[in-house]
Formats: structure tokens, sequence, C-alpha cells
């Protein structure tokens, strides 16, 4: 399995979005702890032994913003490391030139090919980077 006990924490509040993350990801062997509002993020974090990965939705509902919950994780010396990439249906010709100027390790545009996805999550954590604005054939 590519992901075999990897630990990643994805800030998602997209009911359907979480289902094909819980899918995709737990068949390739991930554990997975998911905070749908971007409002208890860093307690969770806190509580999770290892992060492998953090996944962020950009685009948040209640006014939270995934560029602003980035900035938070990293303020934070446990996670100053972490590889966190968004994974987004913002514009991308705006979201990936400023996900590189804060640090990201990568950007992935949704809706997410899920036959690849797992590919791309394994190459972050490898050290990759992966900017992936969902028009490219090879990603």
């Amino acid at each position: 399995m590519l992901l075999k006990d990897k630990n990643i924490f994805i800030v998602e509040d997209n009911t359907l979005n979480r289902v094909v993350y819980q899918i995709i990801l737990r068949s390739n062997g991930a554990h997975l702890v998911f905070d749908v509002w971007g409002r208890e993020f860093i307690y969770k974090l806190e509580r999770m032994s290892q992060v492998d990965l953090i996944i962020l939705d950009l685009m948040l509902v209640m006014g939270t913003a995934g560029f602003d919950i980035f900035r938070d994780i990293r303020k934070l010396q446990k996670f100053a490391v972490v590889p966190i990439v968004a994974v987004s249906a913002s514009e991308a010709s705006e979201a990936i030139p400023h996900a590189k100027s804060l640090g990201f390790s990568g950007y992935i545009a949704k809706p997410v090919d899920e036959m690849v996805f797992p590919f791309q999550l394994a190459r972050i954590m490898k050290g990759e980077a992966v900017w992936d604005d969902g028009q490219s054939i090879l990603r």
C-alpha cells in the first residue's frame, strides 16, 4: 500500500470531499484525522503522536481560510517541517503562486484524480513539490 501507516491530518469542510479522501487514502493504507471547520485544528493536531502530511482546503466556510491555517500551523515548532499541501478548487493561477510564496509543499486542484492523488501525496511526503493546476496531463 502506497500510504501504509502514514498519518494524514485533513482540514476539509465538504462532506463529499471527506468521503472521497477516506475511500482513496484509507484504501492506500493511510490513517486520517479530520477537522471540518478549521477551528479546532491546533487541538487535534497536537493530540496526534505523528503527523506525516497535512492537507488543507483553502476555501472553508465560517470565514476560515486555508492560508491562515497554514500560518498558524507553521508557528508551532512541532509542525515546522511537516509537509503541507493545499487541495482546493480555488483559481489555481492565483492560489499556486500564493501557496508557493508561503512555503506550502504543493497544490492539488479539485476534483482530485483518484488514481494519481495517492502518488502525489507520497511524492510530497518524500520531499518533492507537486504543483497540480488540474490542467496538466502529467501531474
